[in-house]
């Protein structure tokens, strides 16, 4: 048997592999190697750096994992970031005045009624995501900023702060514990579920999708809708982390999301979402930006970094 014959199948295996597709797996380990390699003085490596890492990157996760919908149904959602920190500030005010429950609850329906709001005018009177998401970006920081005269809530709930972010359950951080369950929860809907498919199929085409009898309206409003439930529960673990609630929370996150859930192989253009790669995709921008603090790089050069990534991440997303 030649070599060429041995060699076949796996060239064969190759020519089938879908680079673009699977290039955050590729990219997470080169980076990861690059960096221990580069830094391997100064802690990357380290345990506790690590961790720090997953913490910092997990309510961009929450949000990506929602993102992951909206993008796969070919709409996008520029008002996470901001809902995230409405949410931490009505949650902090709430927890103050009601107590634990209703602060969770107001929490929430911060997310599901801006997300509600949004998805209304995008799946109903054909407004372009892109600028009803935008617009509910400003609206929303003005509010947060407006009911809390810019200054930070504090929550001293320790019940609150354990649950959302701030505790452990032995010896698993339970800001880890969310999520695991929304990675998992979000990963079996897109892919086992008929919801999921319908998301694929409305963001694939549009119109044979609504043909099949895809109720293509409601699939936008849901997705949208999900996607400010996702930031919501996002501001309430930046809440419990931080003990807080700030209008900041959540600045610019918006940003770090859609990189991560379009470098997770999530189509730009619709009818292809990867949640397991949009968890792989905010925990590389994460590494990204730990090692770029380790090098001694400033914010504004990280900025610069993170909109790079972006730039290649549109660059490596494909219509089919």
């Amino acid at each position: 048997m030649s070599n060429q014959t041995a060699f076949a199948p796996i060239l064969s295996r190759l020519k089938r592999f879908e680079w673009r597709q699977n290039i955050i797996y590729i990219a997470f380990v080169a980076v990861f190697l690059l960096f221990a390699v580069l830094l391997r003085d100064s802690g990357f490596t380290n345990p506790n750096n690590l961790m720090n890492i997953l913490r910092q990157t997990a309510t961009i996760t929450v949000m990506a994992v929602a993102m992951t919908y909206v993008i796969a149904a070919a709409e996008i959602d520029l008002s996470v970031g901001s809902i995230a920190g409405l949410s931490s500030v009505v949650t902090a005010m709430s927890i103050s005045s009601w107590g634990l429950v209703p602060g969770i609850m107001a929490g929430l329906s911060v997310g599901l009624v801006a997300g509600a709001i949004s998805g209304g005018l995008v799946a109903w009177l054909k407004v372009p995501s892109f600028l009803v998401t935008l617009g509910m970006l400003g609206l929303l920081v003005g509010v947060a900023r407006w009911i809390t005269a810019s200054a930070p809530i504090p929550i001293a709930d320790q019940t609150y702060i354990a649950i959302f972010g701030g505790g452990q359950l032995g010896p698993v951080p339970t800001i880890f514990i969310w999520v695991t369950l929304v990675v998992g929860i979000g990963a079996i809907v897109m892919n086992k579920t008929k919801f999921g498919r319908h998301v694929r199929a409305t963001g694939g085409n549009l119109v044979a999708a609504g043909y099949t009898g895809v109720k293509t309206a409601r699939v936008k409003f849901i997705v949208l809708m999900l996607s400010g439930g996702g930031a919501a529960l996002a501001g309430m673990l930046y809440a419990g982390r931080l003990q807080s609630g700030r209008f900041q929370w959540g600045t610019g996150d918006e940003l770090s999301v859609i990189a991560a859930v379009i470098l997770g192989g999530t189509s730009l253009f619709g009818g292809r979402g990867q949640v397991i790669g949009s968890l792989f995709g905010a925990v590389f921008i994460g590494l990204i930006n730990n090692g770029l603090i380790l090098m001694g790089l400033d914010v504004s050069q990280q900025q610069v970094v993170r909109g790079a990534i972006i730039i290649l991440a549109v660059a490596l997303s494909r219509k089919k």
